[in-house]
Parts: structure tokens; C-alpha cells; sequence
């Protein structure tokens, strides 16, 4: 893949975001790594939303934080990403967003329960970071939510958002959003009161394989990518 496609599927992914309902005004953010130098980083400016990436406005970062390539504002939280591409070699993509359910699942404390086959994809595979609800804007914040990521799928930022990391652009997007959806079946079933019990631990772990397969993200990706442009003609 070459600089420009990888910026080319920066933003198709951030026209995703958007349709899907990921955006938050400005705010959120998505980065890549790029895919022949592992020290560095592209990543969506500051004050442009998500559907407004473009081949000029895309920064390039390097592990420290520091812009090296790009003219446009640095986002304050960009220590989130890199601190997640050092502590996490096998990390291509990272994403963090306000998606309103997952917010509202941080908040109440309760952790991500398998009540659906989306919330399978976490199984054991959700950190969850509550030093603050401010910004992550100093490496040390960002080392926490690496800390807890682990080597898991995703983070919770209690009462914030989430932070989602995976070893590709297709695979984080398509999974923020089945994140999402998890959170909204979960606060709907526990709206409704008397929940019932979770499938057994061995039957979640075969889901969580089945629907964890590269191409599965890669066919829904592009499925979402067609819908994008199709909207955009």
C-alpha cells in the first residue's frame, strides 16, 4: 500500500465514521500507521470533522507526538495514539470517539455483558480507563490508556468515549461500531429489567472467533464504503 492509498482509506473511513453515527462535531479522531515505516503515523487534524479528512489536511506524526509532515493543528489527544503504536507493535489503526451508548455504558459502571453477537467480538477483549474524564493530552495519560488496553480490542473511557485499536483500518472501524451496538442492546436490555443469563464462556469464544475473521471486517468495510460514496454522488 502506498502513502497516498493509505490516506485514501483514512478518509473513506472517516466518511463511515460519520454516517454511522460516530461524529461528535469536530472532535474524535482516527490515525494509521504508515505502512512502511512503523515509527510514524498518519492522522486526522484538529477542527475538521471526520467526513472533512483530505489528502492535504492529513498529518504525519511520530511516535513522541510531533508533527514531522503537515501543516494543519495537531489534536491535543494524539498521545492516545501514539502511546498505543509503542506499547502495541502488532497496532496499525487506532480510533477514539464519543459514540453515545458506549458513553453511557461507562458511566453506569457495568461492564460489557454478551447479551448480543456484536459484544462477542469484546469478550475479554475491553479495558476500561477511569483516572478522568478530561482529555488524554500528556504521554503519561496516554500510557494509562494503553495500560488499559492491554492487549485487548478496545477501551472504555469512563464517562469520555472509547478507544478502539486493531491491526487494520477496516477491522477498527467495522469494530467501533459493532462496539456501539453492543453498548445500545446491553442499556436496553437492563432498561427492560431481569436480564437474562449470558451464554456459556465456550460458546461466546467460538462467536467471538467466527465474526473476528479479517475478511469479515473487510467485506463489511467496503460494504459501508459503497454506501458512503453512493450518498455522496
Amino acid at each position: 500500500m502506498t502513502h497516498d492509498d493509505a490516506k485514501k482509506k483514512l478518509i473513506l473511513a472517516g466518511q463511515v465514521l460519520v454516517d454511522e453515527g460516530q461524529d461528535d462535531f469536530t472532535r474524535g479522531h482516527i490515525s494509521l500507521r504508515l505502512p512502511d515505516d512503523s515509527g510514524h503515523f498518519f492522522m486526522k487534524p484538529h477542527s475538521v470533522g471526520l467526513d472533512e479528512i483530505t489528502l492535504a489536511n492529513i498529518l504525519t506524526i511520530d511516535l513522541a507526538g510531533n508533527v514531522v509532515a503537515g501543516t494543519a493543528r495537531r489534536h491535543s489527544e494524539v498521545y492516545i495514539h501514539s502511546e498505543v503504536y509503542k506499547a502495541r507493535p502488532d497496532v496499525h489503526c487506532v480510533l477514539h470517539t464519543h459514540p453515545p451508548y458506549a458513553i453511557a455504558l461507562s458511566a453506569s459502571g457495568s461492564p460489557l455483558k454478551c447479551f448480543s453477537q456484536p459484544s462477542a467480538l469484546f469478550y475479554n477483549s475491553l479495558g476500561t480507563y477511569d483516572d478522568t474524564i478530561n482529555l488524554i493530552r500528556t504521554s503519561e495519560m496516554g500510557i494509562r490508556v494503553a495500560q488499559a488496553l492491554g492487549g485487548g480490542r478496545g477501551v472504555l473511557l469512563k464517562n469520555h468515549g472509547i478507544v478502539v485499536a486493531g491491526p487494520s483500518i477496516e477491522e477498527v472501524v467495522i469494530s467501533a461500531l459493532m462496539l456501539e451496538n453492543a453498548a445500545q442492546i446491553q442499556m436496553i436490555v437492563e432498561a427492560a429489567g431481569n436480564p437474562g443469563p449470558e451464554f456459556p464462556a465456550r460458546d461466546i469464544a467460538q462467536l467471538q472467533h467466527d465474526i473476528g475473521r479479517p475478511e469479515q471486517f473487510a467485506i463489511n468495510f467496503d460494504y459501508l464504503v459503497r454506501r458512503a460514496q453512493r450518498k455522496r454522488r
